[in-house]
């Protein structure tokens, strides 16, 4: 069975128009967890917290993926996409060549609680064709099996499919445990990822609290133990070189500088121009 290699307690940033978050990945310390670039946890129940959201921004190079548990999110991209994130939904991006988006809360009252995810891609996909999917609810896969309640997001597990088209094999589950044990197959050379976001959960003795991310070492499954809830994320290791500043990830430093001439002089992605005079509106 494999076990913990470290354990990663997030730490309190402001992003977006300052949207105060807990960045677990991507943070000093834990800067780059290969092929996992950035993790970030937003719960705030304080509209005034949240509500200025993340105004247009480019990106080049990478996947987004963003995972809603509570409130709503309406993403906008340049290439004219549009969706709506609400409780459960899941909106996976890849940013490829060159886009822009927005992700604005459409509450003033309540709660919003989520997560994103930054993945990186090989130097041979990085300039790929963008695209956007939008997962609602219903097409996340949802099953129980030994007493765990499971939601599949990416990947294959226990003969079932979830619903994102990825670039790589990627797992992605959303697991509840109420004093259950589930064992989770992985490949071995994949780099898993445990983030623990209700409860408590245990590997081989060890247990992850609320708010806190494993990184799990080792060969074989994983078994998870006690009462919880957090997801789990597994994906091979790209072992290539990074050249990352910003909204910007690429293999080197001459990729690097040109994203931000292109972005500067308006060639970053089709229709940047009028995205950016919009404020994301269109």
């Amino acid at each position: 069975m494999r076990s913990i290699a470290r354990v990663i307690n997030g730490c309190k940033v402001s992003d977006g128009a300052g949207v105060e978050i807990c960045r677990v990945i991507g943070q000093p310390g834990a800067d780059y967890i290969d092929p996992f670039l950035m993790f970030d946890d937003f719960r705030n129940d304080d509209p005034s917290g949240y509500v200025a959201g993340f105004p247009p921004h480019p990106h080049r190079g990478f996947e987004t993926v963003t995972y809603m548990l509570k409130g709503k999110m309406r993403h906008r991209d340049s290439a004219g996409n549009a969706g709506l994130l609400e409780d459960g939904a899941v909106q996976w991006m890849t940013a490829g060549c060159g886009i822009l988006h927005s992700e604005m809360p459409e509450q003033t009252n309540g709660s919003l609680w989520g997560f994103q995810l930054w993945l990186n891609l090989p130097q041979r996909l990085q300039m790929s064709e963008p695209r956007y999917q939008d997962i609602p609810v219903s097409d996340v896969i949802e099953f129980t099996q030994d007493d765990v309640s499971y939601r599949l997001v990416a990947g294959e597990l226990f003969g079932h499919v979830g619903p994102a088209k990825t670039h790589l094999p990627v797992l992605m589950i959303d697991l509840k445990l109420t004093n259950a044990r589930a064992v989770i197959p992985l490949t071995d050379g994949d780099t898993t990822i445990m983030f623990c976001f209700e409860g408590q959960v245990s590997i081989e003795g060890q247990a992850i609290a609320d708010g806190d991310l494993a990184i799990i070492e080792g060969t074989g499954d994983v078994a998870l133990d006690g009462s919880g809830r957090c997801l789990l994320i597994s994906s091979a290791p790209l072992n290539e070189p990074i050249a990352r500043h910003g909204p910007f990830v690429l293999s080197t430093e001459g990729e690097l500088k040109k994203a931000f001439i292109d972005y500067q002089t308006g060639q970053l992605a089709p229709n940047q121009a009028a995205f950016l005079a919009s404020g994301g509106r269109g």
